[in-house]
């Protein structure tokens, strides 16, 4: 058995923003069954579905900012529910909500209070993880922390595979501690040299870091899957023993020398050809 795979769409973002529609179609004839979003790009919903239901691509989940979640959850939860999510994610935290930073448990607390909101909007409200959840409060990660807090009713995971691994951690592992609470994993292939270099994977991603060094893309580049230093295999057995109903190829900035839709093109090509 096979799950069906997604696309995050923030994959390849720059090339929507160009031609929204004929990519769209792009992705269901590389092979995609889903897509998740990060942006509507100026899209209305209506159009968006009407899109989504003729092309066959199933609209899985989306990534809002936490911050414009809590300004109008009504607002944001409804959009997607009308395209026909199941899942909501919050996509990642900024600095001041982050574990050991002081808003951290008043973060948990609205997150708490978006997933009960979630729910009555007909969505399932789920947390995608970066690195900076594995640091240790009273011994513990963070990222069980925020998962011991918050119900399994109102927050689920989405773990991402790459964040995990440069977190050194095993991401089939981490997939397994949250079986039947694990609907969507992402998958993420990278290659990253270990020599103790600060290669600033967040500037990589584009978000600047206060110093003016460039970031370092020799050691280290996100990768299409299968090209890269993940046991892809290994993680989606993990995965299907979870429960998991979706996995996202999810790929934050091209390979260099090939273009986005290339990448996400060989990530669905390598997924197609092994057995799983």
């Amino acid at each position: 058995m096979t799950l069906p795979v997604a696309l995050q769409l923030y994959s390849i973002r720059y090339d929507l923003d160009k031609d929204f529609e004929n990519v769209i179609r792009k992705v269901k004839e590389f092979g995609y069954d889903g897509v998740e979003f990060a942006s509507l790009y100026n899209k209305k919903p209506e159009y968006v579905k009407n899109l989504l239901d003729e092309t066959g691509l199933v609209p899985i989940s989306a990534h809002v900012a936490l911050d414009d979640m809590l300004k109008d959850p009504d607002e944001v939860f409804n959009t997607y529910a009308q395209i026909g999510c199941r899942y909501i994610a919050v996509p990642y935290l900024p600095e001041d909500r982050r574990p050991g930073k002081h808003l951290f448990y008043k973060t948990l607390e609205q997150i708490a209070e978006l997933g009960k909101k979630a729910k009555q909007a007909g969505l399932q409200l789920l947390y995608h993880n970066h690195d900076f959840e594995f640091v240790k409060i009273d011994d513990k990660y963070a990222l069980d922390i925020i998962y011991e807090t918050i119900p399994k009713e109102y927050l689920q995971t989405e773990i991402d595979t790459c964040w995990a691994k440069v977190a050194k951690q095993d991401p089939a592992e981490y997939i397994r501690k949250y079986k039947g609470r694990t609907p969507v994993v992402h998958l993420k292939d990278f290659y990253k040299e270990e020599i103790g270099k600060d290669v600033k994977l967040y500037d990589l991603i584009g978000i600047t870091s206060k110093d003016d060094k460039p970031a370092d893309k020799v050691s280290f580049s996100f990768m299409p899957l299968g090209f890269g230093q993940q046991d892809i295999p290994k993680i989606l057995n993990a995965s299907k023993e979870a429960g998991a109903e979706w996995v996202v190829v999810e790929q934050d900035m091209p390979q260099s020398g090939r273009t986005a839709l290339e990448c996400a093109r060989l990530s669905i090509k390598y997924l197609n050809n092994l057995i799983w």
